[in-house]
């Protein structure tokens, strides 16, 4: 008897180990995150990039992780063509190619012929010291030194006014991209949301928790209608257009993140003019 109890009390404690491992293994790593650029924000203190519409994804030197934790599943020949430094970046195909980016890069077995077609842009230096426009130099010179066409530094340039920023953010987004990122060009190493990075979009955007699937009607008899979602600060509204036929035959599952575009917020704290754009993009 006693030694049936050891038995289950070494395997408890063997499975406790296992599920602590694949909990640190998942745990999300600490990144900065960007806030909407306000009216009363000096522009001319930060570095403008262009905001690409790629997977986030962090290196620590040996691995590469999506921004939830789980390991990418890049080829070998991928990671081993990034430098020890660590790094944070997005996963690019080209603009207006997410869904395909997207798509190649949650496969379990990568197809090497699509990675090769995928660049790896980075814009910041986890944990490294000196401002921001210190480390973006730095990042140029990194990327130089690897001399490998898929690993490219984030172009940082600065605007003299809220004029040129504006005529800069047209041009871009006329040309299909998603819009500008501002970073402080004096601003040390930061983690979690902050004025530190701000973004700049044609439309707002956040995220929110799937709560339930609704039916459709009419002519979505028999598929998805809408989403019902719930916003971190606990407002849970109906999101029912920006899906595609796709989604609405498999939407995303109850209690996933999503992301949905936005105009305004109403007094009740509910988005204007809601839109869905996709699953959180990292799996």
């Amino acid at each position: 008897m006693h030694s049936a109890k050891m038995g289950w009390c070494l395997r408890a404690i063997a499975l406790l180990g296992l599920c602590l491992s694949t909990w640190a293994i998942a745990k999300e790593p600490p990144i900065l995150l960007a806030n909407v650029l306000g009216p009363n924000v000096d522009v001319t203190q930060y570095l403008v990039s262009e905001k690409y519409d790629g997977v986030r994804a962090i290196w620590d030197g040996k691995t590469l992780r999506y921004r939830s934790g789980r390991v990418v599943p890049a080829p070998t020949w991928f990671i081993s063509k990034l430098p020890a430094t660590p790094l944070d970046g997005e996963l690019w195909l080209a603009r207006r190619k997410f869904d395909e980016l997207s798509g190649m890069v949650r496969k379990s077995t990568p197809v090497d012929a699509e990675w090769r077609r995928i660049a790896y842009m980075v814009f910041e230096l986890p944990d490294a010291p000196g401002t921001f426009e210190q480390r973006s130099e730095k990042i140029a010179e990194i990327v130089a030194a690897a001399q490998w066409p898929q690993l490219r530094a984030v172009e940082q340039t600065r605007v003299a006014n809220r004029a040129e920023l504006k005529r800069r953010f047209d041009a871009i987004v006329a040309g299909g991209a998603e819009g500008l990122m501002l970073h402080l060009a004096a601003a040390p190493y930061v983690t979690g949301r902050s004025d530190v990075l701000l973004k700049l979009k044609p439309l707002l955007d956040t995220e929110a928790v799937v709560v339930r699937h609704l039916p459709g009607k009419g002519k979505y008899v028999g598929q998805m209608g809408a989403l019902e979602l719930k916003t971190k600060d606990g407002i849970v509204f109906r999101l029912g257009t920006g899906f595609t036929d796709t989604v609405r035959s498999n939407p995303p599952p109850v209690g996933s993140l999503v992301t949905y575009t936005y105009r305004e917020i109403t007094p009740s704290g509910k988005p204007r003019f809601a839109s869905f754009v996709r699953l959180r993009d990292d799996p």
